[in-house]
């Protein structure tokens, strides 16, 4: 039976109705990709995606695969942690990807080495004052750029009332100009073996596991993560419950700043070199793997683990690309599609709650 009589006054309860997780449909969308790779790849190529298919290598799965799968998003993927949370508040942030650039260059600044090959530093930015300085300091100068945009993002969005998507478009623009400035928009490069350790290696991967893991309890387990839930699904009702909208808006935009300046910290010390053009679309990335992970452009809804699978997918599609041997275009053209795409399920899941 689809139903059956539960409680008082005649109420069902019908099992076919019953929603299962977003998070369990994303895995299921990603297993059927990752299949649908393997599957081409073995009819067209003779080859496995997924399997180690090489006599001489150990081991049943292609570890080096499944690691560039995670490595490729994992910068990207700790952006998208800021997302989530400024979207489910109801919020936008198109500036990450022009932080990510202006951090980076101001951060690399204060992480050059003295000494190339015994030569001075042919790319320095500073005096000897800057040169060879603990690991320390250019990282918290990175986290305070970041913070500082984050800052007043939140601010005009928060106290001015400034539409969100206006308000992180200037932050955008103005960031962007900002890291072309920064050094005429010459290359910094040159760090520390202290600085150039953060993102060696699969560093990166274990920097966006913790900040996920991170992220993931302080959503579910703390006022604030109960805060950004309520103001995404009726800002009006959770002001008039005592809460202080405005300051908490301000403190997710901040919050999303760090988290960008961090990505910021380990691209540039991953490819031990700054410019200005680094980051470049990566605010888009971050919002098509949080609403592929089922966060709602509406706000009110969506987790971190959502958002870890919309990044897995991503590096799966973009890393399936690679194996067919497919021209780096058609990723882009793919990413169009699936950030399309991924707007058109939201609104359709909005749309079938509605008839509910």
């Amino acid at each position: 039976m689809a139903s059956s009589t539960q409680g008082i006054g005649g109420l069902t309860y019908d099992r076919s109705r019953r929603a299962r997780p977003p998070e369990l449909n994303v895995f299921l969308a990603l297993v059927l990709i990752t299949a649908t790779f393997e599957l081409v790849g073995r009819v067209l190529m003779g080859d496995s995606f997924l399997f180690n298919t090489r006599e001489n290598v150990p081991g049943l799965f292609n570890t080096a695969r499944l690691n560039i799968i995670i490595l490729q998003v994992s910068i990207t993927g700790i952006i998208a942690l800021g997302a989530t949370q400024v979207i489910i508040t109801g919020g936008i942030d198109l500036s990450p990807g022009s932080v990510v650039g202006a951090t980076a260059m101001i951060t690399m600044s204060f992480a050059q080495t003295g000494l190339v090959n015994g030569a001075p530093n042919p790319k320095a930015i500073f005096g000897d004052w800057a040169m060879d300085l603990p690991v320390l300091v250019p990282v918290l100068v990175g986290l305070a750029c970041g913070l500082a945009a984050g800052l007043i993002n939140g601010a005009l969005v928060a106290w001015t009332r400034i539409p969100p998507f206006i308000a992180t478009l200037g932050m955008m623009v103005f960031a962007r100009g900002l890291a072309r400035w920064w050094s005429n928009g010459n290359p910094v490069s040159f760090p520390t073996e202290g600085f150039a350790a953060i993102g060696k290696g699969m560093m990166p991967v274990a920097i966006f596991g913790l900040l996920a893991v991170l992220f993931h309890l302080v959503l579910t387990q703390t006022r604030y993560g109960r805060h950004c839930y309520a103001i995404g699904s009726n800002e009006d009702a959770a002001r008039m419950t005592g809460i202080k909208v405005a300051r908490h808006k301000a403190l997710v935009y901040t919050i999303a700043g760090g988290l960008a300046a961090l990505a910021a910290i380990v691209l540039a010390s991953k490819n031990v070199t700054a410019q200005s053009g680094m980051g470049v679309m990566y605010e888009l990335d971050a919002i098509a793997m949080a609403v592929i992970g089922g966060v709602s452009l509406q706000g009110g809804r969506g987790s971190i683990l959502g958002t870890v699978l919309g990044a897995v997918i991503f590096g799966v599609i973009i890393s399936g690309f690679t194996f067919l041997r497919l021209d780096a275009y058609y990723q882009e053209m793919v990413k169009g599609v699936i950030i399309v795409g991924a707007v058109v399920l939201d609104q359709w899941r909005q749309n079938r709650r509605g008839r509910a």
